[in-house]
């Protein structure tokens, strides 16, 4: 009888959609602020928190390193670190930044967004559905 030999070749993965992307605007405006920042960091982390009268909060903060579950984007030269419990949420996020006469600010575009209180500080956010 003769002996069967298989070998394993692991197809090439498809590139993986990033969870954020940023708008030119957005990227530009993360790069001015990390250039004057008080000391170095690596990038931004972005999150989600529960609080507001909607329910929650979208949270923007420095990072000063990778933890070790976090999901990194690279977008327009800049570094972005999604914490694990918060990439259902942002899968799909576009972070944008807008300057208006009274205001400017980043402003969030989630298509999984399904509400927002009145004045805009806190959104109700469904996890993701599996394609």
């Amino acid at each position: 009888m003769t002996e069967l030999q298989t070998t394993f070749t692991p197809r090439a993965r498809r590139p993986r959609p990033k969870v954020v992307t940023l708008t030119e605007a957005a990227a530009e405006r993360v790069r001015e602020i990390m250039a004057s920042a008080e000391r170095p960091y690596i990038g931004l982390r972005v999150g989600v928190k529960n609080g507001g009268c909607a329910g929650q909060e979208y949270v923007l903060e420095y990072a000063e390193q990778a933890d070790a579950l976090d999901e990194v984007v690279e977008d327009k030269g800049v570094t972005i670190l999604i914490e694990p419990k918060a990439v259902m949420f942002l899968l799909g996020t576009v972070i944008d930044y807008e300057v208006t006469r009274l205001a400017s600010k980043f402003v969030f575009k989630n298509p999984n967004e399904t509400d927002a209180c009145g004045c805009g500080e806190s959104v109700t956010i469904e996890p993701a559905k599996p394609d």
